[in-house]
């Protein structure tokens, strides 16, 4: 699934629910997705907080089939900046 897709389907439910900071999933060489100003894109920019992993765990992370602190755990996501930034995404995502 390329980052736009998935950027689409997290703008909507930004719309939706609202989402407040700013924060980047940052996917190396896939690419990135910002959520900001009360929408999700592919550009890149500065962030409260950055959430490193694949595209592939992003998807997990997304379907809900990965737990957020076990990927921390297990290295799979590495968390910089504002970690409350992070800690909202499960009520827009939830």
């Amino acid at each position: 699934m390329a980052l736009e897709s998935i950027a689409a389907n997290i703008r909507q439910a930004v719309q939706q629910k609202g989402f407040s900071g700013s924060l980047k999933f940052d996917c190396g060489d896939s690419g990135v997705i910002v959520l900001a100003d009360g929408t999700a894109t592919t550009l890149d920019r500065e962030t409260d907080c950055t959430l490193r992993l694949s595209e592939e765990h992003l998807v997990s992370l997304l379907k809900g089939k990965l737990n957020p602190m076990v990927a921390i755990a297990t290295g799979k996501l590495k968390l910089s900046g504002n970690p409350s930034v992070a800690l909202s995404l499960s009520k827009l995502l939830g």
